[in-house]
């Protein structure tokens, strides 16, 4: 079973977590799913930024990518981040290689807009390379930065790079692990199933913000190319990755449609 697992927030930042889910991603690996990592460092960026006096703005939950951001973006998400997570898989026993969407172009991107500088939308990522790892023995762990056929780097969404790649290789499920327990409607209840009408209505609702918006709009998308399932679980409970595979009920499950008239809050 192919999965791709995507892999965010504070969950990079703590070096407790990193090694507990490299060691449940390497246990799931040993049991034969054939999985892709892709990663993003948001805090971590920021973190960066501020401590050099440079602000953080968001549009729509995209990071304004200047210059002097997407140097940043290089060197903290492709480089300190990307290699702290691949030494994790190391010493779980995992042998990981480190990537970003410029080698061998595996996503190519395009400017998204004026407005948002150097950030990229994914047009197309390339199945070749992770599945040459992966049938070579190797597990691919992607940072959040694609190019383009010029040389030109782009700062993309994490969310929506994992979905291209997720689509490029056709992967059986696509993970989303976060700092929340899963989507949660109005009333605060998280969704045990949702399906692309229900995202739809949060993001046009302007219940789903910032970087949950743009999860599900990555998720919408992801179900749209033909993806079966999507899971957006929490990242910091214990088993989470073995659980999910196993189709345990526990974050928000997002898929196409469903025969029941209406899906209810958990």
């Amino acid at each position: 079973m192919k999965t791709l697992i995507k892999l965010g927030g504070t969950l990079l930042d703590a070096p407790e977590s990193r090694s507990r889910l490299a060691r449940e991603i390497t246990q799931a690996v040993r049991n034969g799913v054939q999985a892709v990592i892709v990663h993003g460092g948001g805090k971590q960026m920021t973190r960066y930024l501020a401590e050099r006096g440079v602000e953080s703005r968001f549009i729509n939950g995209l990071r304004v990518t200047t210059p002097e951001v997407l140097d940043a973006v290089r060197m903290v998400l492709a480089g300190s981040v990307n290699q702290e997570l691949v030494a994790a898989f190391v010493a779980a026993g995992c042998p990981a290689v480190g990537l970003t969407g410029m080698d061998a172009l595996l996503t190519e991107a395009r400017r998204l807009n004026d407005e948002l500088g150097a950030v990229g939308k994914p047009i197309r990522s390339d199945p070749k390379l992770p599945n040459l790892l992966i049938t070579a023995g190797y597990l691919p762990v992607i940072a959040c930065l694609a190019g383009d056929s010029q040389g030109n780097f782009f700062n993309v969404n994490a969310d929506q790079m994992a979905v291209s790649l997720a689509a490029a290789i056709q992967a059986d499920k696509l993970l989303f692990l976060t700092d929340v327990e899963g989507v949660r409607g109005a009333d605060n209840v998280v969704y045990s199933t949702m399906t692309l009408e229900q995202c739809r209505s949060l993001i046009d609702t302007g219940v789903a913000t910032g970087g949950m918006r743009a999860k599900l709009e990555a998720a919408s998308e992801a179900l749209g190319s033909g993806l079966r399932e999507v899971f957006i679980g929490p990242g910091a409970a214990p088993g989470i990755i073995a659980r999910l595979i196993a189709g345990e009920a526990v974050g928000t499950r997002l898929i196409a449609r469903t025969r029941t008239k209406q899906l209810l809050p958990q």
